[in-house]
């Protein structure tokens, strides 16, 4: 086995290393040991805890040093841990003691800080050193792509608009910290192959941190319960050690001094997490050096969004500013605002007994506002916004495969980190199978096992899911028994006169209830989110990657119903049984189901996604910058007891807030959640990419701020992709497509208006006139049962209500007339037609769009042929000192070389 072979390496050095790291241990106790003396009173051990701390010699190093006592080896890890006094802390000793052996075995280097030397007195910090044997071993076994020839293909040149977006561009020095290289996977049989200039520095820290990460992961603490213990995972979670992390390079404030290199941390909060370089790229080269692939391409991907949004924003803008500019002139509104016609107009009561009959007129504002976002412009945005969809997720594939080849992904395999075990599978496995591919006995666990907590996570999932719906009802309920309140409030008080007219019991009804929705959702997201990753454990997932995939699974569905299922209630079902005058339906037979105002349902959708859409953002980016920023505070507040000249690097690191491993999927959570509010509803509300576009910018800057400043620096990992996301992201789209045909079709009133212009109008001059009088039906007053008539008589005989129904003097009164039927098949021909339009046009930009672009399909070809000659070139070399004079032999092997590098070449 490897490990086998690592720990009998590590056995001939293990005298050398245990001598150094004794060597340190003695060092700092000789410096130490003459301030310990025997006074046990707490004020005296305290007096005696600050003068040991200040005359603890660190002269030779500065607080940011991330090097050892010799100022030479560099800190890729630290492990921090308390003493503990529970009954288990001889256990946890134990532990600690093996799991530091088993790492010297394997070539780590360990300096321990004391505790004594701790801010708070009480921590001590195990620093580790990867020496460069273990560096090239792993980097061998991780498959690690190094240098071996800087690249003469040249970056892609600026096209004439590249200069126009000059402002925005960052220097070079910051966008391409490092040149391009042709690369290869490590061998540390091939070294001379290579391009190492320094030892120290060949590996950059992001490398030397996963290496690391992997040794401490695999790396064994001792056999319990006739079980092999291992990872630093494990020892996490039972508080073995409190913390594990990387450090950051050095302050984010200040660039770092010599002998440290280069701070990469600090270029990093100066050129992308200042709130004031919100207009400029990002570095993204630099973010993947210092934090990985994985966090780089969160950015890449959210940046790309970002950018795409803007076009979506200025469309959606433009759209806006048709319906301002068109507002005086729409014929509905204009009607309804006149005293003379929807003055005259006497609407049935909105709800039983309480409510008054009411004028058209006095709905004139909100019919207004409803035109901003309901006007002829709602169709084309839809359509629009089908197309820009299936633009963006396909040029995202090409942007995707530019970073593998860029990021060198191209052949990358899955995370080896990923597919490890998790120490909670293995503890509670009882069983072990045979692994048919490694041969080794696994722990594993049967079916039947696994099924009851299966049964316990849907019944969870179902049962909050079911709460949501019973908490929209909640609101729906809410709406109708206060509606009635509302009205004859606003009807009786007298100084509301002025109110009412932009303030009408609906609108105060909508608004109110939206915000009560949105706390309501608030609440809910924050119990869902405890208690589904409690689940998760619960069904004891084998690999951190099915625990991810498990969690994603149930957060995106119940984060979908909770924050879309209001505005699928307005948009499909607010107003569409209702039922007419004399025969409405009710809801638990109580209360009576709402009603949409005369000009449609649309403007109360519009007025659901803007808050819920724009309070989600604002609470999620006060949230993101506050919480990390207040914990850190009150963590620091409490360690500090001395100078901050003696406030080292690890242990300012170690007050920093941990990052977590499902940090980014939070993340990715937020941002898919607001694609859907972006693509799903877009046709009520053409502002929606604008709000996005706008929180995005500011998200990127707070998400940069955060992880340069309030977070840990995050152990570097590799992704190719945004993993099953895009996959959500291609089901979001697709919905979106439906949901919008709908909506300008059910919600929207943009079909009953073309109906009319094209089959009733009259008027050939002014075809929209008549056309508020045409979409009302009438009702006889004295139809009216008793429990439902106003309480007050009037000398009215018929009221209206928004319906398409024969009038009481026919013979087939109150049932639908011909006009509903001719809307209704206009309505379902509209969602074909726009349904096949918009699909049609989706695959034909897929099939047109290749996933991979020309250029980068070349570059790919270009660098495999090189390096396949670089190779070819170094292995003839080798080969020729090897056979030394045999000339003949040497001329044999020439050919056969050669041979292999024109048949690869010929493939390619």
């Amino acid at each position: 086995m490897f490990f086998s072979f690592l720990f009998n390496l590590g056995e001939h050095a293990d005298k050398h290393i245990d001598y150094s790291f004794q060597m340190s241990e003695s060092l700092s106790s000789r410096e130490t040991s003459f301030l310990i003396n025997e006074e046990t009173m707490p004020a005296k051990r305290f007096n005696l805890f600050l003068r040991r701390r200040l005359m603890f010699q660190k002269n030779q190093q500065s607080k940011d040093s991330i090097f050892f006592r010799d100022g030479i080896r560099q800190i890729d890890f630290v492990l921090s841990y308390a003493d503990d006094i529970k009954k288990d802390a001889e256990l946890k000793a134990e532990r600690r003691k093996e799991f530091e052996k088993n790492l010297r075995k394997t070539g780590l280097e360990l300096e321990i800080e004391d505790k004594r030397d701790s801010e708070d007195g009480r921590t001590y910090f195990v620093k580790i050193h990867a020496p460069w044997e273990v560096l090239v071993t792993y980097a061998e076994v991780l498959g690690i792509k190094m240098p071996i020839k800087e690249s003469d293909i040249p970056r892609p040149t600026h096209t004439p608009m590249s200069y126009v977006l000059g402002p925005v561009r960052l220097p070079t020095s910051v966008k391409y910290p490092h040149p391009e290289y042709f690369t290869a996977q490590f061998s540390r049989h091939r070294q001379e192959l290579f391009l190492i200039e320094d030892q120290a520095t060949f590996f950059p820290s992001s490398s030397r941190n996963r290496i690391v990460y992997y040794i401490l992961s695999r790396c064994p603490f001792g056999i319990e319960d006739g079980k092999k213990r291992f990872g630093i995972e494990r020892l996490l979670n039972s508080n073995t050690y409190s913390s594990a992390y990387p450090l950051h390079d050095g302050q984010y404030w200040k660039p770092s001094e010599p002998p440290n290199p280069t701070n990469e941390r600090y270029i990093l909060h100066q050129n992308w997490a200042r709130f004031s370089y919100f207009y400029k790229e990002q570095p993204l080269d630099l973010i993947k050096n210092y934090y990985g692939e994985k966090i780089g391409i969160y950015f890449v991907f959210l940046g790309f969004y970002t950018e795409m949004l803007s076009f979506a924003a200025v469309v959606g803008l433009a759209c806006f500013i048709y319906g301002l500019l068109s507002m005086e002139d729409n014929t509905s509104s204009t009607e309804i605002c006149d005293p003379e016609i929807g003055g005259q107009m006497i609407m049935c009561p909105l709800c039983d007994q309480v409510c008054d009959y009411w004028r058209l007129n006095s709905t004139c504002l909100a019919s207004k506002f409803s035109h901003l976002f309901d006007n002829e412009s709602t169709v084309f945005f839809a359509i629009f916004m089908g197309i820009w969809v299936t633009l963006f997720l396909e040029f995202w594939k090409q942007r995707q495969a530019r970073l593998e080849y860029e990021w060198d992904l191209v052949d990358f395999e899955e995370e080896q980190q990923q597919l490890q075990l998790r120490p909670e599978f293995e503890a509670m496995c009882k069983h072990r199978k045979l692994n048919p591919v490694t041969k080794e006995m696994e722990p594993y666990m049967p079916l039947y096992a696994r099924i009851p907590w299966y049964f316990l996570s849907g019944a969870t999932v179902t049962l909050w899911m079911s709460l949501v719906v019973t908490s929209m009802v909640a609101v729906i309920v809410y709406r109708l028994s206060v509606f009635a309140t509302f009205a004859s409030f606003m009807e009786s008080d007298a100084s509301l006169k002025q109110v009412k007219s932009f303030l009408t019991p609906q609108i105060t009804t909508s608004l109110t209830g939206s915000c009560l929705n949105f706390i309501v959702i608030l609440i809910l997201n924050f119990f869902y989110e405890k208690i589904s990753a409690w689940i998760t454990k619960m069904e004891i997932p084998r690999t951190y990657q099915e625990y991810e995939s498990s969690l994603t699974l149930k957060m995106f569905l119940f984060q979908f119903v909770n924050f879309y299922s209001s505005c699928f209630y307005v948009a499909f079902f607010k107003g569409k049984f209702v039922g007419y005058p004399g025969k409405y339906t009710y809801l638990f037979d109580e209360w009576r189901s709402e009603e949409c105002d005369p000009g449609g349902c649309l403007i109360e959708l519009t007025t659901q996604l803007t808050i819920i859409m724009t309070g989600k953002q604002i609470f999620g980016n006060i949230k993101e910058a506050i919480y990390p920023l207040a914990l850190n505070w009150w963590r620091r507040r409490k360690a500090r007891t001395n100078s901050e000249k003696l406030y080292s690097r690890w242990e300012q690191d170690h007050d920093l807030e941990s990052f977590g491993p499902l940090g980014l999927f939070y993340e990715y959570l937020e941002t898919v959640i607001q694609f859907g509010f972006v693509t799903l509803f877009v046709a009520s509300f053409p502002l929606a990419p604008l709000l996005a576009l706008i929180n995005n910018i500011v998200e990127i800057r707070v998400d940069a701020w955060k992880l340069t400043t309030q977070y840990r620096r995050t152990v570097a990992s590799k992704a190719h992709s945004i993993g099953v996301w895009q996959d959500i992201l291609y089901g979001m789209a697709v919905l979106s497509v439906a949901t919008n045909a709908f909506i300008v079709a059910f919600t929207s009133d943009i079909i009953p208006r073309l109906v009319y212009y094209y089959a009733y109008s009259t008027n050939a001059t002014q075809p929209m006139t008549g056309y508020v009088n045409n979409s009302l039906s009438v009702f006889l007053i004295a139809d009216f049962p008793n429990h439902t008539a106003p309480s007050e008589k009037r000398d009215f005989i018929t009221c209206r209500y928004r319906d398409y129904r024969y009038p009481p003097d026919d013979e087939n009164k109150y049932f639908h007339n011909m006009q509903f039927w001719h809307v209704l098949a206009a309505k379902m021909t509209f969602i074909i037609v726009m349904e096949h339009v918009v699909f049609l046009v989706k695959f034909l930009l897929a099939w047109m769009i290749p996933d991979v672009p020309k250029d980068v399909v070349e570059r790919i070809k270009r660098e495999k042929l090189m390096t396949i000659k670089i190779l070819h070139d170094f292995e003839l070399n080798k080969l020729k000192e090897n056979l030394g004079i045999n000339s003949n032999e040497f001329a044999k092997h020439v050919m056969i070389e050669e041979n292999k590098a024109q048949l690869a070449k010929s493939t390619i």
